[in-house]
Formats: C-alpha cells, sequence, structure tokens
C-alpha cells in the first residue's frame, strides 16, 4: 500500500493528543448545533476566504450579496466563481471524502464554465510559477490517475496513521499532484474541511480555509519547505497547529457560555477592566449566550451594585464598580 513520505515527529503526535484532548470535551459539554444566522456566517467567511487566496477580490460584503440573491458588480469571472463555489459548499453533506467520484463532482461544480473540462484529470503537463522561475514541476499527467488512486487508498486503508495526519497529508499531495488544470488550492482546502467534518462534526465549527487565509504567508513558506525536503512533514505540523489552536479558542468560548451569571460577570470585570462596554460587547465577548442572558446577567450585576449603567435602550453603556 502506498504511504506518502511523512516523518511523524514529536510535534505532530502531541498536536494530535491536544486536538484528541479537546475533542473529548466538546463531547462532554452537548455541543449545540450551530444556529441557522451562524452556519452561514461561517459558510460566508470560509467562501470568501478560500477564494481571496486564489486571488478573488470579493469582500464578504460582496459574497453575502451574491448568496442573498443581490446584483454585484466585478469581473464576471469573480463572481461567477463566487457562485460556484457557493454551490459547492452547499452541498459540503453530500461530498463523500473517501471517494473519488465526489471529488470530480465536487470540482466539476467549483469550475464549471471556468476551464475547459472541469470535473476531470489533467491531460498536460503543469507547473507553477513563483516569479520568473518554476518553483514546483507537478508529476506528468498520465501519472495523475494512478497517483490520485493511490491516495485514496492511503486515505481509506492506512489503519496505522491518525486520521487528523491523513487529511493534511491529502491536504499536501492533492497540491503535490496537481491532478486538476486548475482549482487545486481550493480542493485541497475543502477536501480536508471534508474529512475531519466526516470524522467529528465539531469541525463544522471550524473554517480550515479561514485558518489558512489569516496565515497565508505561512501556509506557502511550510508549503516550499516541504516540496525541499520531499516530504510534508512541517505542512503536517503547520496545519495541526493551527487547528489546535483554533479548537482550543472555541472550548474557551464554549467554557466561558457554560459558566453561572456570576462567574461570567467575574470574567466581564477582569476582560473589560474600567471601560465602558455595550451588551452586544458582552453577547460578543461569551459568544453563544443568548440576548436575554446577557440582559439577565447585566441587570443582576447593576442591581449589585456591581455595574454602573449609563444611558438608555440603544445608548446603554457599562461599566465596573
Amino acid at each position: 500500500m502506498y504511504s506518502p513520505p511523512i516523518t511523524i515527529s514529536n510535534k505532530i503526535v502531541d498536536h494530535c493528543i491536544g486536538i484528541s484532548n479537546l475533542l473529548g470535551y466538546t463531547r462532554g459539554i452537548n455541543l449545540p448545533e450551530p444556529q441557522p444566522k451562524l452556519r452561514k456566517e461561517n459558510q460566508i467567511k470560509t467562501i470568501q476566504a478560500t477564494l481571496a487566496i486564489e486571488g478573488n477580490s470579493f469582500s464578504v460584503d460582496q459574497v453575502t450579496a451574491i448568496i442573498d440573491g443581490q446584483r454585484v458588480r466585478g469581473e464576471e469571472s469573480e463572481i461567477l466563481e463566487v457562485k460556484n463555489t457557493i454551490a459547492v459548499y452547499e452541498k459540503l453533506h453530500q461530498w463523500i471524502p473517501t471517494r473519488k467520484s465526489s471529488m470530480l463532482e465536487a470540482h466539476r461544480l467549483l469550475m464549471r464554465h471556468l476551464i475547459d473540462n472541469p470535473g476531470e484529470w489533467r491531460s498536460s503537463g503543469v507547473g507553477i510559477i513563483k516569479g520568473h522561475q518554476i518553483s514546483h514541476m507537478a508529476p506528468p499527467a498520465d501519472r495523475v490517475p494512478f497517483l490520485m488512486d493511490d491516495l485514496f487508498v492511503y486515505l481509506t486503508k492506512d489503519k496505522e496513521t491518525h486520521l487528523f495526519i491523513k487529511a493534511c497529508v491529502f491536504h499536501y499531495e492533492l497540491l503535490f499532484i496537481h491532478p486538476f488544470i486548475d482549482g487545486n488550492g481550493r480542493m485541497a482546502r475543502l477536501w480536508q474541511q471534508l474529512i475531519l467534518i466526516n470524522y467529528n462534526a465539531v469541525f463544522r465549527f471550524i473554517s480550515i480555509e479561514s485558518l489558512i487565509r489569516e496565515n497565508q504567508k505561512e501556509y506557502y513558506r511550510v508549503l516550499e519547505n516541504s516540496d525541499k525536503s520531499g516530504e510534508s512533514t512541517v505542512f503536517v505540523e503547520f496545519l495541526l497547529g493551527l487547528i489546535l489552536s483554533e479548537l482550543d479558542s472555541l472550548v474557551q468560548k464554549l467554557d466561558r457560555k457554560r459558566r453561572t451569571s456570576a462567574e461570567r460577570i467575574k470574567q466581564a470585570a477582569e476582560h473589560f477592566g474600567e471601560q465602558f462596554f455595550s451588551r452586544k460587547e458582552y453577547l460578543n465577548y461569551f459568544e453563544g449566550i443568548s440576548s436575554a442572558t446577557a440582559s439577565r446577567d447585566l441587570k443582576k450585576a447593576v442591581d449589585l451594585g456591581f455595574l454602573l449603567k449609563h444611558g438608555d435602550k440603544a445608548t446603554t453603556r457599562y461599566q465596573f464598580n
């Protein structure tokens, strides 16, 4: 069985243990189903991020407008890229990460009317140009079907390597093989996200695409270093580190939500100090609690004399006493 070149470093092992521990924590707190508004916001953020990495100039507001069926101004190709990507992510639950046919169908939808023969492996050679030099020469086109078969076998049959690692390796190897004439980066990020979501639904709360967008320079640096070393080790270390950090942030938000009113007020006092803040800012800090819960917290703190209230209705501001 094919095994992609990688050294399972101590850092990779530590990251996997950390991610597993955090996932265990989320299982114990009955993680809520993302609300429709939150799901939509995450989807918009993901779509805008994965397109921005590839040079699409559309903002979050413009992507939102297209999703809402509004007309927007811009290059026709960029508008089509957004519409195609929206269609792909709306069908995310339909794609099966271990099936090659799902990948080809997703690519067909992603690149329709943008390239010739979308949803098919490339039939010509391709190189990635950086500046005036070719930084990566992909394998010959006639090798692509066999290499992709091997990669899917690795994903489904390798029982010794943890799926966290395999998801990152799959991402790297797809970029290395460059099986499509265009859209490889978007497909690599999409497929890693899909693999992780199918492993644990918690990953619906995390956007791999957005994480990479926020760390784009480092992403390309470790990708280049992996190419030079001939294995994906540093690339996998990097991606697992991002996932671990984002999961940790998610758990902290959930932990803040689970605390009692008194515990939240105490933590808010440490966070806001003497500065004025609104109920909306309180809600944003304790992400996941309801507006009614935030109002009850703040009223209780005012009644007990912990908070000073200034203004009325929309102009209301609070300050710890």
